[in-house]
C-alpha cells in the first residue's frame, strides 16, 4: 500500500492516536494474554492460547496498516484549499432538489469519513458526485433508489 493518502491535521492525530495506542497498550496485554495461557501446560489443546495468538496475529495485521498508512500521510493545509470548487477537505451545503431540504457535508479521505460527524468519503458515490461542482451547480448522483439531484448552495474550507 504505496498509495500517498490526504489528512487534515486532526485526522492524521487520531490514526497516530491509534497506532500509539495499539503498540503500547493492545500489544503489551496480548503479549501477557499469551504468557499466561502458555503456563497453562499443553499448547496443542490450549483454546485460551490459540486464541490470544489468533489476537495477536490480528493486532499485528491492524499495526502494519496503520504504519503503512501512516508512512504515506500529507497534510493537506485548508487555509490554502481552492473552494471555489467542491473539493477534498471543502465543506458542502447542498440543496435536495426534490424535497428542499439542506445539509451539510466535509468531504473528507476515506479513512476520516464519519456520517455521524457530517463528514463524507471523498470516494463515496456523493462524495464523487460533488466533486469539482461549484455554487449552483446541480450535482446528479446515482443511488440504489435511482438518481438524486443536489443544488450545491455553498462551499467553505472544512
Amino acid at each position: 500500500m504505496s498509495d500517498i493518502q490526504y489528512f487534515t491535521e486532526e485526522g492524521l492525530q487520531k490514526l497516530k492516536d491509534e497506532l500509539d495506542h495499539l503498540k503500547s497498550v493492545e500489544r503489551p496485554k496480548i503479549i501477557q494474554q499469551i504468557a499466561e495461557a502458555r503456563d497453562k501446560g499443553d499448547l496443542s489443546e490450549n483454546a485460551e492460547y490459540d486464541a490470544a495468538k489468533e489476537a495477536q496475529g490480528h493486532l499485528e495485521d491492524r499495526i502494519n496498516k496503520l504504519e503503512s498508512l501512516y508512512s504515506n500521510a500529507r497534510v493537506v493545509d485548508t487555509s490554502k484549499l481552492d473552494i471555489s470548487t467542491v473539493r477534498l477537505l471543502t465543506k458542502v451545503t447542498i440543496k435536495n432538489t426534490s424535497n428542499n431540504m439542506e445539509m451539510s457535508y466535509s468531504i473528507v479521505p476515506e479513512a476520516e469519513a464519519d456520517l455521524k460527524s457530517k463528514k463524507i468519503s471523498v470516494s463515496s458515490p456523493i462524495g464523487k458526485g460533488l466533486l469539482g461542482k461549484t455554487v449552483g451547480e446541480i450535482a446528479e448522483i446515482q443511488i440504489p433508489n435511482g438518481v438524486i439531484k443536489f443544488e450545491i448552495v455553498k462551499i467553505e474550507a472544512a
